[in-house]
């Protein structure tokens, strides 16, 4: 494979800190191969979302990005980060990376000029001056400097609305949602174990499939625990798992959901029904990252990242006694509040016309009039988006293929199937 050598040098520290941006781990390698200068700081991403992310957090001299991103146009993407961070030279590679592996590598440079092509040092860093200026450039400079720094927050503006849409499976761009979607991303990349709250039927699951599907463990297993769905008598089996014969009726041995998410993310819903008894296991397991199935003496390491969910209030019940209070803070190492659907009417709209071409019988899906739309805005929504997705589907049914969604069909938690006809 042909390398490629390092760009002209920005500063003491050029080329040692490098990111790179593709779905392909083959493109990843290739490129951290290719690198023939001492490199302090390689990190990846999957995708340009987390790009982002890493951007962010982090100094950066060079960014290598795949034009086949999964989530955001590599071009726009590039010239976003070109804007925002002008220290930085983006590097667009070829989609013929990893499709052919005896092809030369043969990354384009999108942001520095060749080498015996001398940039002005204010075109690569808008914020930079020169102290040798002489007054007659003065005022031009000024208004370079206010141009460039409009392109800077123009950039800035755009990465933040990439980072505050809406999350894969999600719908509605309400302000009191843009926070948990721009949490969600920043979480994504990273281990860190994620503890959702909020009233139920708010969307939590939705939240933290997003944040695994965003994550670098996106190709690996999703698996859900329900603990208050669960006896009690089962749920350490069920999540640990048992060897054959720790039990009547264990005729074969069993992973356990813990297990089956090795490599990929754990959802434990309504964790604030985990049993008291069970809750220094799973504790346990938190922080060593170990597990033991009933009936073996087998210690089987797990790497899975914790996301949990609740309604309830996790504090109050650790007053009470029925939360252990060290559980409770491993698990919310990183808390987000989903807020309730009564906090974000501006999005009623989108979810019901999602949830009527769901459900709809017809083509195309019935619409909603003005004053059935402003009735569901009114409504406290103690059930959240689950509610409405079920108010609409009741509105489908008693508006018998009609084209139109009336109030008279909006079959209510106060009203009655009496009223509705």
């Amino acid at each position: 494979m042909t390398s490629f050598p390092i760009p002209p040098n920005y500063g003491p520290n050029s080329a040692e800190h490098i990111l790179v941006a593709s779905p392909s781990t083959v493109v990843r390698q290739r490129v951290l191969e290719s690198l023939h200068s001492p490199v302090r700081r390689f990190e990846q991403a999957s995708g340009g979302a987390e790009a982002l992310v890493h951007l962010e957090s982090g100094s950066w001299q060079m960014l290598f990005l795949d034009r086949r991103l999964p989530d955001l146009d590599a071009e726009e993407l590039s010239q976003t980060v070109r804007r925002r961070y002008p220290g930085i030279e983006v590097v667009l590679l070829d989609p013929e990376l990893d499709s052919e592996p005896n092809s030369e590598f043969n990354p384009k440079s999108e942001a520095a000029p060749a080498p015996e092509e001398k940039a002005d040092l204010r075109e690569m860093w808008p914020a930079a001056s020169q102290d040798n200026d002489n007054d007659n450039d003065g005022q031009h400079k000024e208004n370079d400097q206010d141009d460039a720094n409009g392109e800077v927050v123009s950039a800035a503006c755009a990465a933040q609305s990439i980072l505050e849409a809406p999350l894969p499976g999600m719908i509605g761009n309400s302000g009191i949602m843009q926070p948990v979607y721009r949490l969600a991303r920043l979480l994504a990349p990273r281990n860190t174990t994620v503890l959702l709250t909020g009233p139920t039927g708010c969307g939590k699951e939705v939240v933290a499939r997003a944040i695994h599907q965003l994550s670098p463990r996106a190709g690996r297993a999703f698996a859900v625990v329900n603990c208050a769905a669960i006896p009690e008598t089962l749920l350490e089996a069920e999540l640990f798992g048992y060897a054959r014969g720790a039990f009547t009726g264990a005729m074969q041995s069993y992973a356990g959901r813990i297990q089956t998410a090795q490599g990929g993310t754990l959802f434990l819903d309504e964790i604030g029904e985990m049993p008291l008894s069970l809750q220094p296991k799973l504790l346990r397991f938190l922080e060593q990252k170990e597990l033991q199935r009933l009936g073996s003496a087998e210690v089987v390491r797990v790497d899975a990242r914790v996301i949990s969910a609740t309604n309830a209030h996790l504090m109050s019940l650790v007053r009470e006694g029925k939360f252990r209070e060290d559980l409770y803070y491993r698990l919310c190492a990183f808390p987000v509040e989903i807020p309730p659907l009564r906090a974000r009417s501006e999005d009623i709209a989108q979810l019901a016309a999602h949830f009527l071409a769901k459900y709809a019988s017809r083509l195309p899906a019935p619409q909603l009039s003005a004053p059935a739309l402003q009735l569901l805005k009114t409504q406290p929504w103690a059930g959240n988006i689950r509610e409405l997705q079920n108010v609409i589907e009741r509105a489908l049914i008693l508006s018998e293929d009609q084209a139109v969604i009336r109030p008279e069909h909006l079959l209510l938690a106060d009203t009655s199937f009496r009223s509705a006809r």
